[in-house]
C-alpha cells in the first residue's frame, strides 16, 4: 500500500508545490510508482507539469465529490511511473461546498483507498493555507513533510502548523506522522541558514533531511515551460539537490537511514 505523504506550510512561497512536484519526479525516476495530488486550487503542480487545466474532464475535487472515476480524471505525465490527479477550477470552491458535509475532513481520504495499492508513493501538494482543502490534505496522509525556507521570516507560522498537525493526530488521525523538514531555496552566501537551522531543530529534532534544496533560477523558470527540474536542466544543482533528496526520502521511508 502506498504510503502518503502530504507536502504542507500554510506560509506561501516556501518551495511547497516545487518540492512536491519534483521530489514526485525523481522518485519516480527512482523507479517508485507515484501519484501526485494537486491539492492547491491554484493548479500550480498541474500547469507545473504541462497540463492545461481548462481541458481537463475533472479532477481530485471531482474525485472527492464522487462525480468523476479514479480513471477519468487521473492524467499521465513525461515522467514514466508518475501520475498526477490534477487541480481543476471546481476546487477553488470545496472550502465552501464541503463544510456542511458529514465527516468533510475525509473526503480525499476516502477517494484515495480504491488505488493506494497500485503506488509506492502518493505525494500531496496542500494549498498555502489551514482550511478545509488542507485538512482534507492531512487525514488523507500517513506523514507530513514540511518545506522551509532559508530565510528570516520562514518560521513565522510553524508554532499554528504544527498545532494544526497536532489538533489533526489528537481528534481525526492519530498516527499521522512529522516525516520531517527540507530546507528550501537556500543561499549559501548569506549568515541566516545556520540560524534557520538552530529554529528548526527546535520543532523537529532529527527530523531534518540533510538534503538541502538550493535557490536556482533554473529552478523557477522550469515551471513556466511545463518541465520538472529534471527534464529542464537536470545536470543543475536544484536537479542534483532533489535526486539526492528522493534517495534520502527512500532510504527514510524503508528505515535504512
Amino acid at each position: 500500500m502506498a504510503h502518503v505523504i502530504s507536502v504542507v506550510n500554510q506560509k506561501g512561497g516556501v518551495g511547497k508545490t516545487t518540492t512536491a512536484v519534483n521530489l514526485a519526479a525523481f522518485l519516480a525516476d527512482a523507479g517508485k510508482f507515484v501519484l501526485l495530488v494537486d491539492l492547491d486550487p491554484q493548479g500550480n503542480a498541474s500547469s507545473g507539469l504541462g497540463l492545461d487545466r481548462a481541458s481537463m474532464p475533472g479532477g481530485v475535487y471531482e474525485l472527492m465529490a464522487g462525480t468523476r472515476a479514479f480513471s477519468d480524471v487521473v492524467q499521465d505525465t513525461a515522467h514514466t511511473g508518475l501520475k498526477i490527479l490534477p487541480a481543476t477550477e471546481a476546487l477553488s470552491g470545496a472550502n465552501v461546498e464541503l463544510v456542511n458535509a458529514e465527516e468533510r475532513e475525509h473526503f480525499l481520504r476516502k477517494a484515495l483507498l480504491g488505488v493506494r495499492n497500485d503506488f509506492d508513493y502518493v505525494i500531496i501538494d496542500n494549498p498555502p493555507s489551514l482550511g478545509l482543502i488542507t485538512l482534507n490534505g492531512l487525514v488523507a496522509a500517513d506523514a507530513v513533510l514540511i518545506p522551509v525556507q532559508a530565510e528570516y521570516f520562514a518560521l513565522e507560522g510553524m508554532g499554528q502548523l504544527m498545532n494544526t498537525i497536532n489538533m489533526v493526530k489528537e481528534n481525526l488521525k492519530p498516527e499521522l506522522e512529522v516525516l520531517g523538514a527540507v530546507i528550501t531555496m537556500f543561499d549559501a552566501r548569506t549568515k541566516l541558514s545556520n540560524e534557520v537551522l538552530q529554529e528548526l531543530y527546535r520543532y523537529f529534532p532529527d527530523k531534518i533531511f540533510r538534503s538541502v534544496i538550493p535557490r536556482s533560477i533554473r529552478l523557477a523558470e522550469a515551471p513556466s515551460f511545463g518541465k520538472t527540474i529534471a527534464r529542464y536542466d537536470p545536470e543543475s544543482k536544484a536537479a542534483k539537490a532533489y535526486e539526492r533528496l528522493a534517495r534520502e526520502f527512500i532510504l527514510r521511508d524503508e528505515g535504512n537511514l
